[in-house]
């Protein structure tokens, strides 16, 4: 049986887009990324009011994913009540494009339709060569 993407840590099949993917797979992950990019570094609570959908047991799953790939940091401040911070570090800014390229992709492209996102078929047709004949 294949072990999980997220379990291959040593001996990736040579793609580099299944190694980088492996990083950054999970439902929420994109989406930290996303908000810790365009507002900085923020707390775990304001992270939780941007993603209403998630829950705080999936979020603190995700959050110390990031953390252990050395994608953003966590600075746990000794104050009461406790205050933690998240930032990205130089390795996460340095998905800033990927991140950005996603988000320019899902405006033009992605469109929710009874709360199923579906690709919009503009999109679809706009896309599709003009010389290729189905055979």
């Amino acid at each position: 049986m294949s072990r999980p993407r997220a379990k291959l840590t040593k001996n990736f099949p040579g793609c580099p887009v299944e190694s980088t993917l492996s990083f950054l797979d999970g439902k929420w992950k994109g989406v930290i990324l996303y908000h810790l990019m365009m507002e900085g570094t923020l707390r775990f609570n304001e992270l939780r009011r941007r993603l209403p959908s998630v829950t705080q047991r999936m979020l603190t799953k995700q959050l110390r994913e990031l953390e252990n790939a050395g994608i953003l940091s966590r600075t746990v401040f000794p104050v009461v009540p406790p205050r933690v911070d998240y930032a990205l570090t130089p390795a996460g800014q340095s998905l800033e494009q990927i991140i950005r390229a996603l988000a320019a992709w899902g405006a033009k492209n992605v469109i929710c339709e009874d709360g199923e996102n579906v690709i919009r078929l503009a999109a679809q047709t706009e896309t599709a060569s003009p010389g290729r004949d189905a055979a």
